[in-house]
């Protein structure tokens, strides 16, 4: 969609869902070495916007832009992954139409 995204959360896993690099793969996004990464190893201020996925935590430190108060899909069925990409993708749609 013309983003540079990187994600990262207060309490990462040990290593990527199985369902997130399925369904990245089929998009056609290289999931090679992709690693879940904590909040504090990025600088909040190289970025144009940072948005929270919500997922119920809550991040004191770092200056939020949006929050968009999704279900963490970790630990869910393949769909609930389709699911939230499929909202990240609207609203990102609706960034676009709002910046233009």
């Amino acid at each position: 969609m013309g983003f540079e995204a990187a994600s990262a959360g207060t309490h990462p896993a040990n290593e990527v869902a199985e369902h997130a690099l399925t369904l990245l793969e089929g998009r056609g996004i290289n999931t090679e070495g992709m690693r879940p990464k904590a909040v504090d190893e990025f600088d909040p201020t190289a970025f144009d916007k940072v948005i929270s996925m919500g997922c119920g935590v809550h991040c004191p430190a770092i200056k939020i832009d949006e929050d968009w108060g999704l279900d963490d899909p970790v630990g869910r069925e393949y769909e609930v992954y389709e699911a939230t990409a499929a909202e990240i993708e609207r609203r990102l749609t609706l960034l676009i139409n709002q910046e233009a």
